[in-house]
């Protein structure tokens, strides 16, 4: 009876420190993980969308700007045994083919990819997805044709003719990612048997050349502050939006508009893509996600003055109001551009600057 009485006593005894005891300290969360993502320089969003992410995701975005788009991919592929990055933003279809030959790649099938049009994606194998678009076209001082009671060019076949000899400022393809494009245009519309024809007719037309494109819009062309001699310059479909946005003082109506005629505007199309070797492949299929939803498909315009990709985003008004958009523009096959973007340059500079 004793023995029972003493364990009795030790079993509460037991109890009774154990209810004393301090509870257990629940763990600590986790710290933020960390999602690289490769760029080039001229990525930009809102902050208040990075900020979201990161909460909704518990992860800092580390965005590495690592050039232009050339200099970035590159990067990417030399790097791609060891790979800086998780994901990579900016690749776009004149560089695309080589990203997935060097295999930097591991395909994604987003389900946002059903918002996309077909148009836009250009790897079957999902590796690079689409994110936004633009187009690179002839822009156009409005007052000036309009006071000289002249009609806008309507195509590329429209600018070799004699009334709007010395009007036209493109850029040096050579050292110029609009350049390029238009180089690009003027295959797609005449070959690549004729296109040089064509660039002969323009330079005995008064094509001036500038090596960049601040040149070519702010000085050299009429419709914007440089108010300079050419009534026509080679430069964005965004950019009519843009003079708008940063017009002092402001203005409702842009000064300027594209030609937008069947191969008059070439169209660059920009992807992602979740870099091969990840350790968060997780959190980067979230982040492609992100890119590719609404949230910021609609901010990208008013950040990086391209187009949205998916079809359930909406345009800012002022693009909206003030952006003609292309019904065929340029396009060749990535492939094609890659095997011959040099020999290209190499012949127009022979031809245009020599």
């Amino acid at each position: 009876m004793k023995v029972a009485r003493n364990l009795l006593l030790m079993a509460l005894f037991g109890l009774l420190l154990a209810a004393c005891a301090p509870a257990a300290t629940p763990a600590a969360p986790a710290g933020p993980a960390t999602l690289t993502v490769m760029t080039h320089d001229s990525f930009a969003v809102s902050e208040d969308l990075v900020r979201q992410f990161e909460q909704d995701n518990n992860v800092k975005l580390v965005f590495a700007k690592s050039g232009d788009t050339g200099a970035a991919l590159n990067l990417a592929v030399l790097s791609k045994d060891a790979p800086r990055a998780d994901v990579f933003y900016g690749v776009d279809n004149t560089f695309l083919s080589r990203a997935l030959q060097a295999g930097i790649f591991e395909p994604y099938a987003s389900p946002l990819l059903a918002d996309i049009p077909a148009e836009f994606k250009l790897d079957p194998a999902n590796g690079a997805l689409p994110v936004d678009y633009g187009d690179v076209c002839i822009n156009y001082d409005k007052a000036y044709f309009t006071e000289k009671g002249l009609a806008v060019p309507a195509s590329l076949d429209d600018l070799l003719r004699p009334e709007y000899k010395d009007m036209l400022v493109t850029e040096n393809p050579a050292t110029s990612s609009p350049g390029l494009a238009f180089l690009m245009a003027t295959i797609a519309q005449y070959g690549s048997e004729g296109y040089l024809t064509f660039w002969q007719g323009l330079v005995a037309n008064g094509l001036v050349v500038a090596s960049d494109w601040e040149t070519a819009y702010y000085t050299n062309f009429s419709g914007s502050s440089g108010k300079g001699a050419q009534p026509m310059v080679v430069s964005y479909g965004s950019s009519p939006a843009a003079e708008v946005i940063f017009a002092d003082p402001p203005r409702e109506d842009a000064p300027t508009a594209s030609i937008v005629g069947d191969n008059a505007c070439f169209r660059q199309i920009e992807f992602v893509g979740i870099l091969k070797g990840t350790q968060q492949r997780a959190l980067a299929e979230k982040f492609v996600d992100f890119l590719l939803g609404t949230a910021f498909q609609e901010d990208m315009p008013l950040q990086m003055f391209v187009f949205p990709v998916n079809s359930q985003a909406k345009l800012p008004d002022v693009f909206a109001n003030n952006v003609q958009i292309p019904e065929k523009p340029a396009t060749l096959d990535p492939a094609l551009i890659d095997a011959n973007r040099e020999g290209w340059i190499e012949a127009w500079t022979e031809v245009v600057l020599k």
